[in-house]
């Protein structure tokens, strides 16, 4: 699948220099010149990768950073600036930048950097199941509504990571009982009813809008309301 990346810089011909080499290696390019324009369409695209100007009218690129972290994004982002001083580097990577490039800088050198974070973005992908602001960590059993972690049992995990695997798709209670509590397993099919329970207990526990659905007569389904 290509790669989106969007790319916020206010020097028009840089900018569009960047876009078409960004073009010519096969990815989707979306562009912005001021920093609420691209936080706007950081928003709402999702891309896979942003690019940002240290120094952007409107919203700076390390204030950009900031407010998209607040919004738990995790895409990469990697600043452009022309300050190479330890202490701007380190202020732009607590603000939540993945990488910066010290301008003037060689377009190689960017697009080897935009190779090695949707690398590792990919690999990371593998292990990280999401769906609405539900975030599930297959190697590290972490669960995460939206920035608030959630505290789940082996078995409950389990049953969230079955269901959040097809997002939309509808299991049935023989699906979900041979598939998270194995073939063989003898005890009350009830189960399952009692540990969807706690899931949305836990799930929905500040009010949050309800993801686990009960399909009637067939089982149960996560998706939107």
């Amino acid at each position: 699948m290509t790669a989106h990346i969007l790319l916020v810089e206010d020097e028009v011909k840089l900018a569009r220099f960047i876009e078409l080499e960004l073009d010519s290696e096969g990815y989707q390019v979306t562009v912005a010149h001021d920093g609420m324009s691209g936080l706007s369409l950081a928003r709402e695209s999702e891309p896979d990768l942003a690019i940002l100007d240290w120094m952007l009218p409107g919203l700076t690129g390390v204030e950009f950073c900031r407010r998209l972290r607040a919004t738990g994004s995790k895409v990469p982002v990697i600043l452009l600036t022309a300050r190479d001083e330890v202490g701007d580097r380190v202020a732009g990577l607590d603000a939540g930048a993945d990488d910066y490039v010290v301008k003037p800088f060689s377009i190689e050198e960017l697009l080897a950097r935009i190779r090695a974070h949707l690398r590792r973005t990919q690999e990371l992908d593998e292990d990280v199941l999401q769906f609405e602001d539900l975030t599930l960590n297959r190697r590290t059993r972490e669960v995460y509504r939206g920035q608030r972690a959630i505290d789940l049992t082996a078995k409950e995990f389990d049953l969230l990571e079955y269901l959040l695997s097809h997002p939309r798709q509808v299991y049935t209670r023989d699906q979900i009982l041979e598939n998270v509590w194995g073939y063989d397993f003898m005890g009350d099919s009830n189960i399952i009813e009692v540990y969807i329970r706690y899931l949305r207990l836990k799930l929905e526990e500040r009010s949050e809008k309800r993801l686990i659905h009960t399909v009637r007569g067939v089982g149960y389904a996560l998706r939107e309301q």
